[in-house]
């Protein structure tokens, strides 16, 4: 098992990605620390992977873009588990429109969450992870931050700020055996994504080379691989899972 006696904190982890990181976390024995804005959704997701898998999990609600939150969220997963030897950064929202057209309630809206989320559960997460000398974080990114996106632009700078924080951690917390990469994903098929009509999905599958979506499992597995001691030689990376849409 990967990650056998291992504590994993997953932010926005009650659907979706997060919930698709978390439970392969479980399959693979990790304890772990379900975090989410929605406090009942948090307790579901949780109470079902234990149920599954037999794993110690916990939820703990919160606003990632308040770092009283993010402290909270640490303390409490100290106080539980003593120890975070992995951080998952994957809450986040889209709040899509034109440059011209696009508020600045909808700029500031993703970019506190998307990208001063990163930053606070980092912050909140480092002491004790430079205390114990070592540590693995995961920011999920995305391939919009690499090649940019029309109508995206508040998420496209978001996501392209946090890679450069995935590369400015990777070098200020080498030294003790802390970790930090992302993962860009694609287009990946979520509920949104079937809700589109076959024309749609069409057009987001043509400028994929391998000419269909990613599943959540995809990133899942990636996360598994940038969290376990198979890549403990890896840090500041970027990992494009995206079927060759950014090359």
């Amino acid at each position: 098992m990967k990650l056998q006696g291992k504590t994993a904190v997953i932010t926005g982890s009650a659907q979706g990605i997060g919930r698709a990181i978390a439970d392969i976390f479980a399959s693979e024995r990790s304890q772990l620390i379900i975090s989410d804005i929605n406090e009942e959704s948090a307790q579901k997701a949780a109470s079902e992977i234990k149920a599954k898998y037999g794993v110690e999990t916990i939820a703990v609600a919160g606003n990632v873009s308040k770092l009283e939150d993010c402290e909270t969220l640490v303390k409490t997963s100290l106080d539980k588990f003593s120890k975070i030897d992995i951080l998952i950064n994957n809450a986040g929202i889209t709040k899509d429109n034109l440059v011209l057209r696009m508020s600045e309630a909808e700029w500031d809206a993703v970019i506190a969450v998307n990208l001063k989320g990163v930053f606070n559960c980092i912050k909140a997460v480092s002491k004790s992870m430079l205390k114990q000398r070592y540590g693995r974080i995961v920011n999920i990114a995305s391939v919009v931050g690499q090649m940019g996106n029309a109508g995206q632009i508040n998420y496209s700078a978001s996501k392209g700020g946090v890679i450069a924080i995935t590369k400015t951690c990777a070098r200020e917390f080498a030294s003790r055996n802390i970790l930090v990469n992302a993962i860009a994903p694609g287009f990946i098929r979520t509920a949104m994504t079937d809700k589109l009509t076959e024309g749609q999905r069409q057009a987001m599958t043509s400028v994929i080379p391998l000419v269909r979506l990613g599943e959540v499992s995809d990133i899942a597995k990636a996360a598994l691989f940038l969290a376990s001691d198979d890549s403990s030689y890896i840090t500041g990376h970027v990992l494009a899972v995206n079927g060759g849409m950014y090359m």
